[in-house]
């Protein structure tokens, strides 16, 4: 079946004129309209007024608390794919998985969860990122503690799904006793714990050194004046950072580098039934994957501000050229510039 369209447009068109010529009123229906097209009708109720009043009365307004949104959904993804790699590979006595798995689900996780909210809230899915950019001005402080919050909230919810799904499998490998120490233990599933051999002030510059490494890799990803990535490669860029992080930096408490990741899992187990041990356990040792990694993006900012960012070519302001003009750059920089006309005053703009 061929339909022309475009002709019978045409000379619809010129009806309408010549009618309008004549004083004539013209047809309400004067598109010509071939018998196969109306066969073409769709038929049955359609539903995008439906779907546009649900889109209404649900739409957030409120800025922050779109962004919010964003990253509770992106750290759930995140946690999502950790966790369950971490689960698979625990359950199934590395028979199912090993230690580079759990690593690489990271990363996916990484990837997916910036893809899905780089553009509401700019996925920083880590307080310590978000801090790092409220020092740097990049997001206002005030965005902290909100941001903070739905990444502990979106980790919790995602490590209570993961529970759910790897249910018996966590009952059946631990006995129905859920510990925290042991070889049957399963809270690792779900938050950091350090090795046995592991000292304070070592747990502490594990995480300084992880989150600072992490921040010292990503900050140069959107500086313009540094050889930024195209925007629709940063978030596999970043995934591949945290793969090398994580398959460098992680034996000796977990390479956690997050506050979030660690805490809203860890309130999951205390409240799934691992009790206060997954807070009292090595001394109190819940507070270093907290803390520390704060400290160390704070310092990674630094460290990129100091050795890099400082000495880094100013940006060139581009000179307005004449589109019709023939003369070669060199030749156009080197016009003088317009007369002032009499009564006009020139203003520059100040960057």
């Amino acid at each position: 079946m061929r339909i022309d369209g475009t002709e019978g447009q045409i000379q619809a068109n010129k009806q309408v004129l010549g009618m309008k010529e004549r004083g004539q009123e013209p047809d309400k229906d004067p598109w010509p309209v071939a018998p196969e097209v109306r066969k073409m009708e769709v038929k049955g109720p359609s539903f995008k007024p439906q779907m546009e009043g649900v889109k209404r009365t649900l739409r957030v307004t409120n800025p922050l608390a779109r962004e919010c949104l964003g990253e509770l959904m992106g750290t759930f993804v995140l946690l999502m794919f950790g966790c369950s790699a971490s689960a698979q590979v625990k359950t199934s006595r590395e028979t199912k998985g090993q230690y580079l798995s759990a690593n690489m689900a990271f990363s996916v996780g990484v990837m997916s969860a910036m893809y899905l909210c780089k553009g509401v809230s700019g996925a920083h899915l880590n307080p310590a990122v978000t801090l790092s950019f409220c020092s740097l001005g990049r997001v206002p402080w005030v965005k902290l503690l909100p941001y903070s919050l739905c990444q502990v909230l979106g980790a919790y919810l995602a490590s209570g799904l993961v529970f759910l799904v790897y249910y018996d499998a966590i009952m059946d490998f631990s006995g129905g006793n859920l510990t925290v120490y042991g070889a049957n233990e399963t809270a690792s599933i779900f938050a950091t714990y350090p090795s046995e051999h592991l000292s304070l002030s070592s747990s502490i510059l594990d995480q300084v050194v992880g989150t600072a490494m992490l921040m010292l890799c990503i900050l140069p990803l959107d500086d313009q004046k540094n050889s930024p990535a195209p925007d629709a490669l940063i978030p596999p860029i970043v995934a591949v950072v945290v793969l090398g992080i994580g398959m460098s930096m992680s034996s000796n408490c977990g390479g956690a580098i997050n506050p979030a990741r660690d805490l809203g899992p860890r309130l999951l187990t205390l409240t799934a039934g691992w009790g206060t041990e997954v807070f009292t356990c090595y001394n109190y040792w819940f507070w270093v994957p907290m803390m520390a990694p704060l400290l160390g993006g704070m310092v990674g900012s630094g460290m990129y501000l100091v050795f890099i960012a400082w000495h880094l070519p100013d940006l060139p302001m581009n000179p307005p050229i004449d589109s019709s003009s023939t003369k070669p750059t060199t030749e156009v920089w080197k016009q003088p510039p317009a007369p002032e006309k009499e009564g006009v005053e020139l203003k520059t703009a100040v960057f």
